[in-house]
C-alpha cells in the first residue's frame, strides 16, 4: 500500500467554474509556467507516484459551483490515473481545500469526523475540526478561542489487505506575519500566529491520543508549516509543533523518519520537502516542510517513506522527465509512505 502527501501549488488555478482543466498557455498561479504545463508535469508526477492515494493539500476548492471532488477526478480521467475517486472533509474559504483522491480497487474511503460539533461555542477539549478549541496560549489563565482556517481531513480507510486505519489530514496554519509593517508589528504578529499554531497543533496531539488510545492505527500526513529547528520562535516557546503532534518516542508517539531526524541534528544535511524562491536574495530556500507520521502498529508493517526531491532522489534525478516535472509541478514535493497491509 501507498499512501502520498503532496502540496500542490495554486492547482485552484488550474480550473474553471465549471470544474473543467484550463489546459491552456494561460499563466497559472507559479511564476512563469503555463497552466497547461504545470497540468502536464502535474500528471506525469501522480503517474510516477503511483499511489493507492494522494492527500491534496491545496485541493481546488469547493464554492458557487465549483467542486473539489468534480475538478479532482476530472483531472485523474485527463491523465488516466487510477486515483480517481476524490474525498472532501469539510470545505474552508480559502480556496485551498484539503482532499483525499484515492483508488477505489485498492481501499474504501470515507469522511469520519470526530468529537462533537461546538458551532460558535468554543470547548476545552478536542472538538470537531470544524469547531471551536479553548486553550490558554499565554499563560494569563485565561483560555483563547482557537480555530481552524482549514480544518483537517479525518477520513476512515479500509485497504482491500483488510487493513482498517484513520487518515488524518492537515495543513496547518502559515507562521508569516501577513499584513505587518513594522519591525514591532512583524513580532508582535508572528507571535501571536505562532501560537495558534502549536495550540492547532495541541488539538491534533489530543485527537491522535484518542486513536491510540482506542486501539486505532493512525497516520498523520500534510503540510504543518513547520518542523524542529525552522526558526526562531521555536527558542520561545520550547518545541515546533510537529514535535508536539509526534509526542514523546514510545507506545503513544508517531513515528517519521525526517521529523526524527531533524529532531536528532540541527546541523548537518537534512531532508527537504520544499523549495521557494527568495527574490530579494536570488536564492532558493528549502526547508521541511511535509510529514507522514504513523502510529506504532502500522511503523511494525515494514513501512519505506521516500520524499520525490528532483536532486535528492537518484531516481527522480536519473529521470529527466519526471525531474522536471517535479520542479513545474508545485513548490513542494511529494512524499510517500509504503508499508504492508495483509492480515
Amino acid at each position: 500500500m501507498r499512501i502520498a502527501t503532496y502540496n500542490i501549488e495554486w492547482f485552484n488555478a488550474l480550473f474553471d467554474d465549471r470544474n473543467g482543466l484550463l489546459e491552456d498557455s494561460g499563466l497559472s498561479g507559479r511564476e512563469g509556467v503555463s497552466r497547461a504545463d504545470q497540468l502536464a508535469a502535474l500528471g506525469i508526477v501522480f503517474t510516477a507516484m503511483d499511489a493507492d492515494a494522494v492527500l491534496v493539500v491545496e485541493a481546488p476548492d469547493t464554492v458557487r459551483g465549483r467542486s473539489t471532488t468534480a475538478a479532482l477526478e476530472a483531472f485523474a480521467d485527463r491523465y488516466a490515473l487510477r486515483t480517481r475517486r476524490a474525498l472532501l472533509g469539510f470545505a474552508n474559504q480559502t480556496q485551498q481545500e484539503i482532499a483525499l483522491l484515492y483508488d477505489p480497487d485498492a481501499l474504501d474511503a470515507r469522511h469520519d469526523p470526530i468529537g462533537d460539533p461546538t458551532g460558535g461555542h468554543a470547548i476545552a477539549e478536542a472538538p470537531r475540526f470544524d469547531g471551536t478549541f479553548r486553550l490558554d496560549l499565554d499563560t494569563d489563565a485565561a483560555p483563547e478561542s482557537v480555530t481552524f482556517s482549514k480544518p483537517p481531513l479525518e477520513a476512515a480507510l479500509t485497504t482491500r489487505g483488510g487493513l482498517s486505519l484513520r487518515l488524518i489530514g492537515v495543513h496547518v496554519k502559515s507562521k508569516a506575519p501577513h499584513g505587518a509593517d513594522t519591525p514591532d508589528e512583524i513580532l508582535r504578529l508572528s507571535i501571536q500566529n505562532r501560537r495558534k499554531q502549536l495550540a492547532q497543533c495541541v488539538w491534533l496531539r489530543r485527537r491522535v491520543e484518542s486513536h491510540l488510545d482506542a486501539g486505532e492505527e493512525l497516520i498523520v500526513l500534510g503540510d504543518f508549516n513547520d518542523g524542529p529547528g525552522l526558526d526562531e520562535y521555536e527558542k520561545l516557546f520550547g518545541r515546533s509543533g510537529v514535535e508536539i503532534v509526534l509526542g514523546d518516542p514510545g507506545k503513544r508517539g508517531l513515528y517519521d523518519p525526517h521529523a526524527r531526524m531533524a529532531l536528532s541534528q540541527r546541523v548537518g544535511a537534512m531532508p527537504v520537502t520544499a523549495r521557494f524562491y527568495i527574490h530579494p536574495e536570488g536564492r532558493y530556500l528549502q526547508a521541511l516542510l511535509d510529514y507522514i507520521m504513523v502510529s506504532p502498529g502500522l511503523r511494525r508493517r515494514n513501512p519505506r517513506w521516500r520524499i520525490w526531491h528532483p536532486f535528492d532522489d537518484p531516481a527522480c534525478y536519473r529521470t529527466p522527465e519526471l525531474r522536471d516535472a517535479l520542479l513545474t509541478a508545485s513548490d513542494h514535493f511529494p512524499v510517500s509512505l509504503d508499508f504492508d497491509d495483509g492480515p
